[in-house]
């Protein structure tokens, strides 16, 4: 019994001896603390060190420095490419198709006859009345011979005036009927088509009557733009025509404005012609065309996505330096047009602003970064 009194003594003893020690460790490390935090006061103190560094991580990020560039913004709208002369030569008098002198293809002059209709009767009216304009002039002269010879009555020879100059006028009447029955080119052009055949009735005005004349010698886009967009376009806006079955662009200029606006569906047509020898240009072909209604010369341009919200309003992050490192640091910006990815800054850019443009993304402001 006495040995275990005597044991656990023992081991209490050495537990109070280990805590002791402990204890005096503890006071030991403390105090070497104390000295170290002085020490990094002092430091601190001497070398403006800002706390806020303190395991601070650099964020890489890419930065725009801001310089004025041309800003263009352009209004698109599909169109279709169109002849300068694009019409059809209809026939100006019913009548059965008698013969047809073109085809399809075929280059023609204006005036040039390319169908004829049937005018049979006239034609036989007009040798008829060219029999009796034959003896009336004959007569006519002989009379006026005779008067100038003062044999004959006056009478004798008004009458024989009239009746030749009644033939003369019912002849060129006649004349002009059969020449109704002629279809002729209102242009010069390629006849595109030829929708009747010989033998077929037509007149005027009837559907599938007209053969189409086509000169794309000179040609131009046309399309209709809504009304929205009148005050900002007019004669001479630079313009872009896209051709996407070519793959080509063509620059040009509008050369028409309409001044009428379809009540219907409240646009109004503009157009632009094109000269250009290298296309084969084919009329309603597609066409894009890029107007531009808006130049700025000395412009801040920024990729839109760089634009951030907040409820004050559009801000970017800019690098701004502080002391031998960069930071983040907000801006905010008004913006104007938008155009193919890129946005207008109106205010809150200066040339020479460092715009974060990548790893903006979470980036917070005053925070270090690095580029």
């Amino acid at each position: 019994m006495k040995k275990q009194v005597i044991l656990i003594s023992v081991i209490i003893l050495a537990v109070a001896c280990g805590q002791a020690d402990k204890k005096a460790q503890l006071e030991k490390l403390m105090a070497q603390r104390q000295k170290l935090d002085q020490q990094i006061e002092q430091l601190k103190a001497e070398t403006n060190y800002n706390d806020s560094t303190v395991n601070e991580k650099f964020v890489n990020v890419s930065v725009t420095e801001m310089q004025p560039v041309v800003f263009k913004n352009y209004v698109e709208v599909q169109g279709k490419i169109d002849a300068e002369e694009n019409t059809e030569a209809t026939p100006q008098s019913p009548g059965v198709v008698e013969a047809i002198y073109v085809k399809e293809g075929d280059h023609v002059k204006k005036g040039q006859t390319l169908a004829e209709l049937d005018a049979k009767v006239l034609k036989q009216s007009m040798e008829e009345v060219k029999i009796q304009l034959d003896f009336a002039t004959n007569l006519y002269n002989k009379q006026k011979s005779l008067w100038d010879k003062n044999i004959g009555s006056e009478v004798q020879y008004l009458t024989a005036k009239n009746n030749m100059e009644s033939l003369q006028k019912r002849y060129a009447t006649l004349q002009d009927q059969v020449n109704l029955s002629k279809i002729t080119a209102p242009i010069s052009g390629t006849i595109e088509s030829i929708p009747f055949k010989v033998g077929q009735l037509i007149s005027p005005g009837m559907p599938g009557a007209a053969i189409r004349v086509v000169n794309m010698s000179r040609v131009k886009v046309v399309a209709d733009l809504s009304e929205s967009y009148a005050p900002r376009l007019k004669n001479g806006n630079e313009t872009i025509v896209v051709l996407p079955d070519f793959g080509k662009e063509l620059r040009s200029k509008l050369s028409f404005t309409s001044r009428y606006i379809d009540p219907v569906n409240r646009t109004f047509r503009i157009e632009t012609r094109l000269n250009s020898n290298d296309i084969e240009f084919r009329a309603n072909m597609i066409a894009l065309m890029k107007i531009n209604d808006y130049t700025s010369e000395k412009a801040m341009v920024l990729p839109v996505s760089v634009v951030q919200k907040s409820q004050q309003g559009q801000f970017v992050l800019v690098a701004v330096q502080r002391g031998d490192s960069y930071v983040a640091a907000k801006k905010m910006v008004t913006q104007g047009n938008i155009y193919n990815g890129s946005v207008e800054i109106l205010s809150g850019l200066e040339t020479g602003d460092r715009v974060i443009t990548t790893g903006y993304q979470n980036l917070k402001e005053g925070q270090t970064v690095k580029f």
